[in-house]
């Protein structure tokens, strides 16, 4: 459901796998749909309903505000759902949504594509409780997306990352963002406490003249940096011989005591991985790796960030007006 730029790579790669036959897309736009039709030569269905009596599940990748009414549809029907991040544009269309799925015996599971990145693969293994995460995500401008604000647009990825990687809840939320080019927030800053006492800084905005997706975990005796533009990372870990309680007396270079560790998985395209697995966890083989839970719970934060942001925007906005007049 959708052929926009994202839905095309959806199509191009359902189109190409083994594992699944896929029967066609919807597209509402018909310029779009004949050219995906001639690039990709695939079918392509008038509307939802007639898609749905020929498959068993479909992927979402319509504007957010319509996510919820293309999964109920779906999923009334009794079909497996792949939504798009963010789930749907509010909680109450999630809740409505997951206990659809539930009462169907469906699957639902959500587009956070950043869990397929190979630098995140790589970093995994050596994640043991996080103290501090520092995560930037700045990107080109583009009108794909701008119907939301850049939380839910870009933030939203780094936000489920987070909650996988510190695996516990956020207590207390302090944000600032503001509108740019948009009506809706285009640049936000948050920073999130976890009941664990973990803390995370999250950056994102749609504005930049340079694309970045960087993180770094800092946790006990090491951090990790992980580029994931590049699927790329290091993990600097304190050598088994140091004792941090009696550190060098005196100027010593950090490779005394810090081993680098490049971190490494195997090549893959997340966009395919991510397929693979919803395919596996529609035949039993796999668990559903990124759940509509998982999905749920990234919108409440990122729900709750534009709201602390929205509580911060009077002050934000007289001063603007003020600095112009």
């Amino acid at each position: 459901m959708g052929a926009g730029s994202l839905g095309y790579h959806h199509v191009r790669i359902l189109r190409d796998m083994e594992t699944v036959e896929l029967a066609g897309f919807v597209e509402s736009n018909d310029s779009r749909a004949r050219q995906v039709v001639a690039e990709l030569g695939v079918e392509r269905h008038a509307t939802l309903d007639s898609l749905l009596p020929r498959v068993d599940a479909v992927t979402i990748v319509v504007p957010t505000p319509a996510h919820y009414a293309v999964a109920k549809a779906a999923l009334e029907a009794g079909r497996h759902v792949f939504i798009e991040k963010p789930i749907t544009a509010t909680l109450e269309e999630a809740d409505d949504i997951l206990d659809l799925a539930r009462q169907r015996g469906c699957i639902v599971q959500i587009g956070h594509v950043e869990r397929f990145n190979r630098a995140v693969r790589a970093a995994l293994p050596h994640v043991s409780r996080p103290r501090f995460i520092e995560s930037e995500r700045l990107a080109l401008f583009s009108l794909r997306g701008s119907d939301v604000a850049v939380v839910l647009d870009l933030m939203i990825h780094d936000i489920d990352l987070v909650l996988t990687l510190v695996g516990d809840t956020a207590e207390e939320i302090s944000a600032v963002g503001v509108p740019v080019l948009t009506p809706m927030l285009d640049i936000a800053n948050a920073r999130v406490t976890f009941s664990s006492g973990a803390v995370a800084n999250i950056t994102s905005s749609r504005i930049s003249r340079d694309r970045v997706r960087k993180i770094r975990i800092f946790q006990e005796s090491g951090y990790l940096s992980l580029d994931l533009g590049a699927g790329t990372g290091d993990f600097f870990r304190l050598k088994e011989k140091m004792d941090p309680s009696r550190p060098p007396t005196g100027p010593v270079s950090i490779t005394d005591f810090v081993d680098r560790i490049s971190l490494t998985a195997p090549e893959g395209e997340p966009l395919r991985l991510e397929f693979d697995s919803f395919v596996a966890a529609l035949h039993g083989t796999g668990p559903v790796v990124v759940t509509g839970d998982d999905g749920r719970r990234a919108l409440g934060v990122a729900l709750q960030i534009v709201a602390e942001i929205e509580r911060r925007m009077p002050a934000l906005t007289g001063e603007a007006l003020a600095s112009r007049a």
